[in-house]
C-alpha cells in the first residue's frame, strides 16, 4: 500500500509541520497541473481563446460543489492576500467609518485595510481578543462589542493564522446582516482543513486558498460573493471582459470582469478539480479527523512539557490540523528556529503573537507519529 508520504515531493530528510505556511502539492495533482500547462504551451491561442472559459467553468462547479456554494458566486483568483485587496479597493469608505477586525490577523491583509483608510479616512478597529479562550459566546460576545454605528464592515478570518483559532464567523456573520454590516471573511486557512459551507456562513465576501489546505498548486485561491453584492466589485486590473463585451461575455458582470486580466497561466486553478479528487480517493475527511486527534495528542504533551496554559479547548470547534502552544518568555525564537531545523532537520515556525512565544504546528496526511515524537524529543533537548 502506498504511504500518504510518498505521494507527496516534500524532502523524505525534512519533517515537515509547516504545511500552514505555503501548503505542498500531491504528485498526481502536480502530474495534472503540468499537464494543463503542456496543453496550453501545446496549442495557446486554442487554449486562452477558445477552452478557457469552459474549462474554468468546470473548475468552478467543482469548487463551488466542494464549498457547498453555487459557482455564479465564485470566481478563481491567484491567493486570498489577492482577494482582501480586490474587495478592499472596491468597496468605497468615508471619513468616520470604521472597519472592525481582530487582533488575530494576517498582516499582509491587515495592511490592505490600512491602505484603504489612508485613502478614504476611514479607521481601522482591531479588536483584542486575548487568550486563553473558552467559550465560543465570550468571543462573539466580546468581538461585538466593538461594532458601533460607524461600522461598515466586519473582517475576521475563518481560522487564524498566527494563533490557528477557528473563530465562530457563522453567528458574527448573521448578527452582521441583520443590523445591515457588510462581512468578509478571509478563508485562507479553512478550505481542506474544515468542512467549509459558504451558504451556511453567509458572509457577503469570502475569500480563500485552494494552494493550501486543499492541496492544489501554488497560485490557485477563489472569492466568492453574495450575488447581492457582486455589483460593488470593481477589478483591480481592467481588461477584456469589462464593459459588457460580447466576446468575454458570460452573462455575469462578476465573472467578466474579473476571470481575465492578460495572459496568465491558468493551470493552477484548472488543476483545483484535481485535488478535490485526490482528496475524495483518500477519503481526506478520514485523514483530517486522524491529524486532529494527532494534533490534540501533540499540543497536550508540549502544554505539559512547557507547564503553560494551553489557548483554547482540543475540540474542533477551535482548532483542526493546525495549533499553537505557548513557549517560555526568555525563548530565543530564532535559535530554536535554527535548531530544530539544522540539528533535527524540523521545519516548523517560531512566532511572536502581542509580545508571546509560540510554536505553530501544522498536521497534514502525510504526517506521522514518528514526525511528532522527534519534535517533542528535540523540544524536550532544547527547552
Amino acid at each position: 500500500m502506498t504511504k500518504i508520504r510518498d505521494l507527496f515531493l516534500l524532502d523524505p530528510q525534512v519533517i515537515f509541520l509547516n504545511h500552514g505556511s505555503f501548503g505542498a502539492t500531491p504528485r498526481p495533482v502536480m502530474d495534472a497541473y503540468q499537464l494543463w500547462q503542456r496543453k496550453l504551451e501545446n496549442q495557446p491561442v486554442q487554449f486562452l481563446a477558445a477552452d478557457l472559459f469552459d474549462n474554468l467553468e468546470h473548475a468552478r462547479i467543482a469548487l463551488a460543489s466542494y464549498l457547498h456554494s453555487t459557482p455564479e458566486c465564485l470566481v478563481y483568483i491567484p491567493n486570498a492576500t489577492f482577494g482582501v485587496n480586490l474587495v478592499a479597493h472596491s468597496l468605497e469608505f468615508r471619513e468616520g467609518d470604521e472597519i472592525l477586525t481582530s487582533d488575530h490577523e494576517y498582516g499582509a491583509c491587515e495592511f490592505a485595510w490600512e491602505h484603504a483608510c489612508q485613502k478614504s479616512g476611514a479607521t481601522l478597529i482591531r479588536k483584542t481578543i486575548p487568550l486563553p479562550l473558552y467559550t465560543q459566546d465570550e468571543i462573539i460576545e466580546h468581538f461585538w462589542s466593538g461594532v458601533t454605528t460607524r461600522t461598515k464592515l466586519i473582517f475576521l478570518s475563518h481560522i487564524t493564522s498566527s494563533t490557528a483559532i477557528r473563530l465562530p464567523i457563522e453567528a458574527i456573520c448573521k448578527r452582521a446582516r441583520e443590523q445591515g454590516i457588510l462581512t468578509f471573511i478571509d478563508g485562507a486557512h479553512a478550505p481542506g482543513q474544515i468542512d467549509v459551507d459558504l451558504d451556511n456562513i453567509q458572509a457577503d465576501f469570502y475569500t480563500g486558498n485552494c494552494h493550501k489546505w486543499m492541496l492544489a498548486p501554488k497560485g490557485s485561491g477563489f472569492l466568492h460573493a453574495r450575488l447581492d453584492v457582486q455589483e460593488l466589485i470593481d477589478p483591480l486590473v481592467v481588461s477584456w471582459g469589462w464593459g459588457g463585451n460580447p466576446d468575454y461575455s458570460s452573462g455575469s458582470r462578476f465573472l467578466d470582469n474579473l476571470q481575465w486580466w492578460g495572459t496568465h497561466d491558468p493551470s493552477a486553478f484548472l488543476s483545483v478539480t484535481d485535488a478535490i479528487e485526490f482528496q475524495d480517493k483518500y477519503t481526506w475527511s478520514k485523514m483530517r479527523e486522524i491529524c486532529h486527534t494527532l494534533a490534540v495528542e501533540t499540543r497536550n504533551i508540549i502544554d505539559s512539557l512547557t507547564g503553560l496554559e494551553p489557548i483554547c479547548p482540543n475540540s474542533t470547534n477551535w482548532l483542526n490540523q493546525m495549533f499553537i502552544s505557548r513557549l517560555p518568555s526568555n525563548t530565543d525564537r530564532d535559535f530554536l528556529k535554527q535548531s530544530l531545523y539544522e540539528q533535527f532537520k524540523i521545519e516548523v515556525p517560531i512566532i511572536s503573537w502581542n509580545d508571546q512565544n509560540f510554536i505553530r504546528v501544522s498536521i497534514q496526511g502525510y504526517n506521522t507519529q514518528e514526525d511528532l515524537d522527534a519534535l517533542l524529543d528535540a523540544l524536550e533537548q532544547l527547552l
